[in-house]
């Protein structure tokens, strides 16, 4: 099979591909299509160019390596972002010692602001992105993976491990921190 016609195959195709017949080197196919893809993904939450990549590097390995127990109950292009967000995530826990529980109570809001009644359109985009700094990065990946990655509760369920349910819970809650650090931030401006 020519280069040209190796990479026009989708990833599940590819990931058939390497486990019936044993073709590992087309895994390099999804490791150059996702890359930077994960690179920036990573980028966003260490804020540093060569760890990034390291990081890339590593969860593209570690992809591969897991690859037997992707069973496509979601594309490979979510699956693999949650390995990323998984990855950071932890990283980030160990690193600054960041439990979610411990963050929410030293970051508890003043009051449950319903969201649904501030208009989000009006919000400013760079405000946002430095807004999303302050958030915890377990709300930053949730709202990511639902905005940015249009993962569906379902699949944020699997891939973080929680049910559909607590996801939802969890969404509300960054979202409702968003809007409230937002005017807290930037007012009415």
């Amino acid at each position: 099979m020519n280069e040209l016609i190796k990479s026009h195959l989708t990833d599940e195709q590819l990931i058939e591909k390497i486990r019936s017949e044993g073709k590992n080197e087309l895994y390099s196919i999804l490791h150059n299509r996702y890359f930077q893809k994960v690179k920036d993904k990573c980028y966003s939450f260490l804020k540093n160019k060569t760890q990034s990549e390291e990081f890339a590097n590593d969860i593209l390995s570690k992809a591969f390596e897991k690859l037997e127990s992707f069973q496509g109950k979601s594309t490979y292009s979510s699956w693999l972002y949650a390995i990323t967000y998984n990855t950071v995530i932890d990283y980030l826990r160990k690193k600054k010692q960041l439990h979610y529980p411990n963050w929410n109570q030293n970051n508890e809001l003043p009051e449950i602001i319903d969201e649904s009644d501030t208009e989000m359109a009006e919000l400013s985009y760079d405000k946002l992105m430095e807004v999303f700094e302050k958030i915890h990065p377990e709300e930053k990946a949730l709202l990511l993976m639902k905005y940015q990655d249009s993962l569906s509760l379902k699949e944020i369920a699997a891939s973080l491990a929680i049910s559909e349910d607590a996801v939802k819970m969890r969404l509300k809650r960054a979202r409702t921190r968003v809007v409230y650090l937002y005017f807290k931030l930037f007012g009415n401006e």
